[in-house]
Order: C-alpha cells, then sequence, then structure tokens
C-alpha cells in the first residue's frame, strides 16, 4: 500500500505523453480529460504520501520530476498545436533552466543542498497549471475565447516574478545571508 503515491507518480508520467497527442491532434477535450487525472494524481500522490506516512526517498525524486514532465510535455504540445504562444513556452523553460543552473552553482559554491520551493514558485507553478486547464478548455470549447490570453499572460507574470524571486534567493544564498 506504502507504494501507492510512487504509482500515481508513475501513471502521471504515462498520461503525460498521451495528453500531449491528443493536444497535437486538437482533441482538447480528450486532453483535459487525461490531463485532469494526472493532475488529480499529483494531488493524490502527495495527500496519501503526507496523510498516510507513504513517503519515500524514490517518490522524494518522482513526484516533482513526473510534475516537471507533465508539464514540460504539455506546454510543448500546446506550442506546436498554437493553443499558446511559444514565447510562454521559452518562459517556462528558461525559468526552469535558470532554476537548474542557479542550484548547481549553489551547489558547488557553498555546498547548499537543501532547495525548497518558495510561496512565488508555488504560485507560478499552480498558474502554469492553471494556464493548461483553461487553454484547454477554451480549446474545447467550454469556455470563451478571452480566458486564453488572460490564463496566459498570468501564467508569464507568474513564471517571471517567481524566477526573479529564485534568482534573489540564490543570490542571497550565495552572500551568506
Amino acid at each position: 500500500m506504502h507504494h501507492i503515491p510512487n504509482l500515481l507518480c508513475l501513471l502521471r508520467i504515462a498520461l503525460a505523453p498521451w495528453a500531449a497527442w491528443l493536444i497535437t491532434r486538437h482533441d482538447y477535450r480528450q486532453a483535459f480529460y487525461v490531463f485532469a487525472v494526472a493532475a488529480w494524481s499529483d494531488f493524490f500522490d502527495g495527500l496519501l504520501a503526507r496523510r498516510m506516512h507513504w513517503d519515500s526517498p524514490v517518490g522524494a525524486y518522482l513526484d516533482p520530476l513526473a510534475d516537471k514532465f507533465l508539464m514540460a510535455v504539455v506546454y510543448i504540445a500546446l506550442g506546436i498545436s498554437q493553443a499558446i504562444p511559444w514565447w510562454l513556452v521559452g518562459l517556462v523553460f528558461g525559468r526552469d533552466l535558470i532554476i537548474l543552473a542557479g542550484v548547481g552553482l549553489l551547489y558547488k559554491r557553498v555546498e547548499q543542498k537543501k532547495f525548497s520551493p518558495s510561496m512565488a514558485g508555488k504560485i507560478s507553478t499552480a498558474l502554469q497549471l492553471l494556464a493548461v486547464v483553461l487553454v484547454l478548455l477554451v480549446d474545447a470549447g467550454y469556455i470563451w475565447e478571452p480566458v486564453r490570453m488572460m490564463a496566459v499572460y498570468a501564467a508569464a507574470v507568474g513564471t517571471v516574478v517567481s524566477g526573479l524571486d529564485y534568482v534573489r534567493r540564490g543570490w542571497l544564498m550565495m552572500k551568506g545571508i
């Protein structure tokens, strides 16, 4: 039973290419449902790991990997299908690359090994997730078109703000503050 959170992470990884394939085929209704199941799997694996104490060292690595894989694959598919602008895809990937580079630098320079997500990072992730959901709902015909750009710009602002926040936090860690 204690492996259920890890199985849910693997389910999320397995659903990501399926969601992306549906998006690139412009089957946005089915893509929405597949993405929704994947997103809920993230909620439930975290809930079970915390509440039932079914967390594990494997899960500590697998969960963020599954999250990033799902978002990366879906954002690329949304870019390919022209459901979101490529500059947003680049912004999301660029922020993550800057964070990875910063983590590597901090590890090398000050041997920092623990990097907790910031509140700005959590909000950014939530806005990026919400943008996917809203764009899929727009393209599925469930909600009206102007929501797309609101979602895109909200995700962009959240991504930039969190990226700047991570750079600031990294700079303070380098300075020993």
